[in-house]
């Protein structure tokens, strides 16, 4: 059986791919849904490996805010529950089901703000994460 540290760099190696997949999608020509879907998964991994370095259980959801607010409770200085970072769980349900919503480049770039901050107060709070 893996250990918790294990297990949270797995989900941290995860997120970056993803992160790094997004990045490559946004300086092309698209396609720009599946970047925005990248950039949800890479913030739903980080949040699962702190949880998992804090051996906290999680659930396997997409629901960013539930995440957000169990890695809150968890250690209270991160503040991830906020609008910015709750806006892209629609990226992994909904943008690969609605036919009529197409994010652009810009909800790209926007999106991977969001990643890259919330990047940042992981490795903040955890910093063997960043150095596998």
């Amino acid at each position: 059986m893996k250990s918790s540290a294990d297990l949270a760099k797995g989900w941290f190696a995860k997120a970056e791919s993803d992160l790094a997949n997004a990045r490559t999608m946004v300086s092309g020509p698209g396609p720009y849904d599946t970047a925005c879907f990248h950039c949800q998964q890479a913030v739903e991994k980080y949040m699962k490996a702190f949880l998992a370095w804090r051996g906290q259980p999680f659930p396997f959801t997409h629901d960013l805010e539930r995440l957000a607010r169990l890695c809150e409770a968890t250690e209270s200085s991160l503040k991830l529950a906020v609008p910015e970072v709750v806006a892209l769980t629609d990226y992994a349900v909904k943008l690969r089901y609605d036919n009529d919503f197409w994010p652009s480049r810009q909800d790209v770039a926007d999106a991977l703000a969001v990643v890259e901050g919330v990047r940042s107060m992981i490795v903040a709070s955890v910093p063997p994460l960043a150095h596998p």
